[in-house]
């Protein structure tokens, strides 16, 4: 992919920066006040594979954009055996980007891990965030251990089998993946640092490092909009209940007939509750 190129009619940009030493690729779209989309940490998880649905829409009142974080899509991978991929580096790198980019405060969207690193940005740097939007996010430890959803990612093995399983495990039941999916998400991962990033990520993530401690997100004062599908199995609803409970300017938005990727699966219903969110109309 070009250092600077449009994605075939999608009016969605394709750019790269520096972020504190880190070549990281993004997507933008649209003027306005800035929205940041941050995708989440599966199999073949990247900028592209999780908003391009959404950036037109956001696009239309909002300059949106929507980078890669480190290890994933087209961004650097540095080899394990020099980078710690856990938690904390996450947000490092996006708070090192919104930097880099002359951002905030702006409206970080954040769908499972990057939910997560939203919420470290948040906390980290509160002047740079605006608003929340946490989808399916991660942050706490509900369920105690990782679901068998969540399994199916964390025990991905590389085939074009092993991704559908992947997929099945962060959809509702009712969700047919396209196969061009399938096919994106196998081979964007298919290469030696892809697959050594993900391994250690993977490896990370068994280890609880995405959670904070709830004394600490009940710090947030930010507005936030906790989003979450009834059918989530790897995010359960629990863990949305909790962080309502916990973030004291929260709002909640049920998704039915969904799983983990409403942006995806209800996409309409989605985009819809986070543009009320950050727009909110008079009466």
């Amino acid at each position: 992919m070009s250092a600077e190129m449009k994605l075939d009619g999608t009016g969605v940009a394709s750019r790269f920066i520096d972020a504190g030493g880190v070549r990281t690729h993004y997507l933008e779209a649209g003027e306005g006040p800035p929205m940041v989309l941050v995708h989440g940490g599966g199999a073949g998880a990247d900028a592209y594979g999780n908003w391009i649905e959404c950036l037109p829409i956001f696009a239309r009142t909002h300059r949106v954009i929507a980078p890669d974080m480190i290890g994933f899509g087209h961004t650097d991978k540095p080899s394990p055996e020099t980078y710690l991929y856990d938690q904390p580096g996450r947000n490092a790198h996006l708070a090192a980007f919104l930097k880099a980019m002359d951002l905030g405060p702006v409206v970080l969207v954040g769908n499972s891990m990057g939910g997560a690193a939203s919420i470290g940005v948040a906390l980290d740097h509160p002047e740079m965030v605006e608003r929340l939007v946490l989808m399916g996010s991660a942050g706490l430890p509900i369920p105690e251990k990782p679901s068998p959803d969540l399994m199916k990612n964390l025990q991905y093995d590389f085939t074009v089998e092993g991704m559908r399983r992947v997929v099945s495990g962060l959809t509702g039941p009712a969700y047919v993946p396209p196969e061009e999916m399938i096919q994106y998400r196998y081979e964007i991962v298919d290469g030696p640092e892809a697959r050594a990033a993900l391994a250690a990520i993977n490896a990370q993530t068994k280890t609880g490092t995405l959670n904070y401690p709830e004394e600490r997100l009940a710090t947030i004062k930010h507005p936030i909009l906790v989003v979450n599908g009834k059918e989530d199995g790897v995010s359960i609803l629990p863990r949305a209940y909790r962080f309502l409970e916990l973030f004291e300017n929260s709002w909640g938005y049920i998704v039915p007939h969904c799983g983990h990727w409403a942006m995806i699966e209800q996409r309409d219903d989605f985009c819809r509750a986070v543009l009320d969110f950050v727009q909110p109309r008079s009466l």
